[in-house]
């Protein structure tokens, strides 16, 4: 069995190419795993996130991204959920590297791209309790 040459898709991990991605699968995946994504891809930004952390979203944005997926996207429903999944396993592990501002840019992109009737299922990433941790 041949591997893929992972450095041929280098040129997908970019700024740009994350948006795109994300803009593409926007009403497929749903409002909640697209403010996965951005709160994510915003608190990539913070020059107070750990490297290991940075590292961490890093992977887990590119695996959003990439062309590679356990349970390829295009497959009806479970397609993203692999995707979803780890991206909120990340979520939950920087949480306390996540900052209000990268949760409001990522509140107003999500704002741009979904009908307000779509975006309170994104809002459940947070609660309203003490541990206030995404599930």
């Amino acid at each position: 069995m041949n591997l893929p040459d992972f450095m041929a898709y280098k040129d997908k991990f970019t700024q740009s190419a994350f948006v795109e991605k994300i803009s593409h699968v926007a009403k497929r995946a749903g409002a909640k795993m697209v403010y996965a994504a951005l709160i994510l891809y915003y608190t990539l930004e913070s020059d107070k996130v750990a490297l290991k952390d940075k590292a961490m979203i890093i992977g887990a944005l590119g695996y959003l991204i990439s062309p590679l997926d356990v349970i390829p996207d295009a497959i009806p429903i479970a397609g993203l959920s692999d995707d979803l999944a780890v991206l909120i396993f990340v979520l939950h592990k920087v949480w306390g590297d996540v900052s209000e501002d990268a949760k409001q840019k990522a509140h107003d992109k999500l704002a741009q791209w979904f009908d307000e009737d779509e975006l309170p299922q994104a809002e459940d990433l947070f609660k309203e309790n003490p541990e206030d941790t995404p599930v």
